[in-house]
C-alpha cells in the first residue's frame, strides 16, 4: 500500500495492530520453547503488558472523546470497545502474575499469553470497521499529530526498541520510516542501534524456520 494515498492515522493504526498482533503471538509461540531463555521471555512479557495498556489508555483517555466530539452518534459503539479494553486489562494482569523463573510452569505462561493473544485479536476485529473510518472521516491530521505525539511521549520505556524490531517484522519500509518519523529528532539518531538491538532480542524469541516474513504478515493481517 502507497501511504501516499491513505491517512497517515490510518496506515499508523494498521501498523501499530498488526505489531500488537505479532508480538501477542510471539509470546505465545516462544513461552514453550525450551530454546528461549527465560530472561528473553520475562523481556518480551513486560513489554508487552505495559505497551498494550498505555495503548489502550490513551485511546479511551485522548482517542475516543476526539472522535465522539466530531461524531457524537459512534459514541456508544466507542464505548462498547472499552468495555473490551477493560476485559483485556483483566487477561493482562493474568499474564503479569505468571511467575517466569526457572522451574516454573511454562504451560501456564503459554495459556496466560494464549488469552491475551485471542482477546487482542478479536478486539481488533471489532475495532478495525469502526475506527478506521472514523480516522479518516472525523480526525484531522493537526488533531492526529498531537495524539500521536502524547502517546510518544508517554510511551512506557521498558524494552521500547523492541517495537522497531516488531514494526519491520510487519511493515514495509515506507510504513516503518512513515511511523519512525514522528519520533523527536533527538531519538532519531538511536533508531539503527535499537533497529539492530530488536533484531538480535528477537531472532532469540523465534524458533528455527519458523522466522516471519514481513510480507506475509502485512498480507495475513489485513485480511
Amino acid at each position: 500500500m502507497s501511504t501516499s494515498t491513505e491517512a497517515k492515522a490510518v496506515i499508523e493504526t494498521r501498523l501499530i495492530h498488526r505489531f500488537h498482533r505479532r508480538a501477542t503471538t510471539l509470546l505465545t509461540e516462544a513461552a514453550v520453547l525450551s530454546s528461549v531463555p527465560l530472561p528473553a521471555l520475562a523481556e518480551l512479557r513486560e513489554f508487552l503488558v505495559k505497551n498494550l495498556r498505555h495503548h489502550h489508555e490513551t485511546e479511551d483517555r485522548l482517542l475516543w472523546p476526539m472522535i465522539a466530539a466530531a461524531a457524537p452518534h459512534v459514541a456508544e459503539r466507542f464505548a462498547v470497545l472499552s468495555e473490551e479494553h477493560d476485559e483485556l486489562d483483566a487477561a493482562l494482569d493474568a499474564l503479569e502474575a505468571v511467575p517466569v523463573v526457572q522451574g516454573a510452569d511454562r504451560l501456564r505462561l503459554e495459556r496466560a499469553a494464549g488469552a491475551v493473544r485471542s482477546l487482542v485479536h478479536r478486539h481488533l476485529e471489532h475495532e478495525e470497521p469502526l475506527l478506521l473510518p472514523a480516522l479518516r472521516e472525523h480526525v484531522s491530521p493537526q488533531q492526529w499529530a498531537a495524539f500521536s505525539n502524547e502517546v510518544i511521549a508517554t510511551s512506557p520505556p521498558e524494552a521500547a526498541y523492541l517495537i522497531v524490531g516488531f514494526l519491520d517484522q510487519v511493515g514495509t519500509q515506507e510504513e516503518v520510516a512513515l511511523v519512525l518519523s514522528a519520533l523527536p529528532e533527538p531519538a532519531q539518531q538511536f533508531v539503527p542501534a535499537m533497529r539492530d538491538q530488536a533484531h538480535v532480542a528477537l531472532a532469540v524469541l523465534i524458533s528455527s524456520g519458523s522466522k516471519p516474513s514481513g510480507r506475509l504478515l502485512v498480507v495475513a493481517a489485513d485480511r
